[in-house]
Order: structure tokens, then sequence, then C-alpha cells
């Protein structure tokens, strides 16, 4: 075989080894399809919405701002606890902290800290940038900030559990999941347009994810200047179910993979 011919069984070998990689991964073949699908869904919905709400034009500067800031107190609190819990099992210390005297729960509660610090410090640079850039500052929706903060961070914190739980049982092939989960709620949260902009069949799906609860209320306050506690109340009843599913699933999968040795076979 000529140099040329060895060279492109070389190539075909390396290609072909990232083949039965993504093919013995169910997350990988997913990831492959659900960037694309997401951002066509979430600007097709934006695009309607502008379309059959023109009159909003006008305040849509202000609302997406603040919409985004809001949406970033999730993101933010759901990456920065499953990042964490990456850097333990990137550090192959996952092991070593569950043989030590260090019980579950406090091992959640720290990533818990670290996750509130890092979104206070992101999220609050960028409301400041928004104030300095765009004059939009998302403290002036007063005291109803603070709760739905809690709620958003909350909702964050659930999906950085189960994302966290999903590595322990798949693997580092499930960290993709890490990133996509939670744009996966994205379309049906009504971060940048009500809810009955969805599809009839969609609409009551997006009503049990609590953060569209809060997005709703948001956009009362800023274009009504209407405070809905009802729509509080429901986000809080829902991530309470959210959190204890999500705390069930966690320590569900921990035992699994405690059972099946899989702690200390984590790592870089």
């Amino acid at each position: 075989m000529s140099t040329v011919s060895h060279s492109v069984v070389r190539i075909w070998g390396l290609a072909l080894r990232h083949y039965f990689l993504i093919r013995g991964s169910w997350p990988r073949i997913l990831e492959l399809v659900y960037w694309p699908a997401l951002q066509m869904t979430l600007w097709g919905f934006i695009t309607i919405f502008f379309e059959t709400h023109s009159s909003w034009l006008a305040q849509a500067g202000g609302i997406l701002i603040t919409a985004i800031l809001l949406w970033d107190i999730m993101f933010r609190s759901q990456l920065s606890f499953f990042l964490s819990f990456l850097e333990e099992i990137w550090s192959r210390n996952l092991g070593h902290i569950f043989v030590s005297p260090i019980r579950p729960f406090e091992l959640i509660a720290a990533l818990l800290m670290v996750s509130l610090i890092r979104t206070l410090v992101g999220v609050g640079a960028a409301a400041l940038l928004a104030i300095l850039i765009f004059d939009v500052s998302i403290f002036s929706l007063g005291a109803p900030l603070t709760l739905f903060f809690l709620n958003l961070t909350l909702m964050g914190w659930s999906l950085g559990l189960v994302v966290s739980a999903l590595v322990l049982r798949y693997g580092q092939g499930a960290e993709s999941l890490g990133w996509a989960a939670i744009f996966l709620v994205q379309p049906i949260s009504g971060v940048f347009y009500p809810i009955n902009i969805l599809p009839e069949w969609l609409q009551p799906i997006a009503l049990i994810i609590p953060a569209s609860h809060i997005f709703e209320g948001l956009r009362l306050i800023l274009i009504h200047q209407t405070f809905r506690i009802d729509l509080l109340v429901n986000a809080f009843s829902l991530n309470l179910v959210f959190v204890l599913l999500s705390l069930t699933t966690f320590f569900v999968i921990l035992r699994y993979a405690r059972i099946h040795g899989q702690l200390l076979q984590m790592g870089e």
C-alpha cells in the first residue's frame, strides 16, 4: 500500500473510533439534533410572539433584558452546581469524599453554597452592566425580585441534582446533559413570550414548570404593574415537588453507584 493509502486507513480508523463512541452513547446521539432543534423552536416562538404582539415592541428592550437576567439566575444556579460536582469527578475526588466521614447531604449543601456565590457574582455583575449600558435595572422589580430569585435558584438546583445523578449513572458520556437539560425547558418556560404563544398541547406541560409562572409574573409587573401572588404560590409549590424528586433521584442513583463501584472509576 502507498503512503497515501496508509494515511487514508489511519484517518478512517480515527473517524471510526468516534462513530462507535457516539453510537454507544445515547446522550451523544441526542446532542447531534438537540441544539439545532432547540434554537429553531425557541426563535420560532419568539418570532410568533412579536408578530402577534406588535404593541409590545416599544417595551421589548427592557422586558427582554430583564428576562435574560432572570433566566441567567436559573441557568447559573444549575450550571454552577453541576460544574462543581464535575470538578470532584475530574479530580478523582468523588470516591475519596464518600469513604470519608462526609455525608451526601453535606456534599450537596457545600455545592449549593458554591453555586449560590457563583450565581450572585455572575448575575450581579451582568445586572450592573445592564444599568450602565442599557439603563435597565433588574432591581426596579423591588421585593418580588428576591422571591423570583429564590424560585429560579431552586429550580436550577433541582436540575443540577438530576444531571449530576445522570453522570453518576451513565458516566462522562452524559456530561453534555449538564448543558443541554437547562435549555430543554427554556422554550416552554415563557422566558421571552407568554405561555399562550405555545401550541395548545404544549401549554399544560409549560404550566408544570415553576419558571413559567415566574416569567408570567415578571411580564405582568413590567407591563401592567401588577403583582400576582397566585403565580408565586404556584412556582413555590411546583419547586417543592421538583426539589423532592431531584433529591430522591440523586440519592437513589448514588446508592446504585456505590453498590456497583462506580464512584472510584470516574475521573479524567
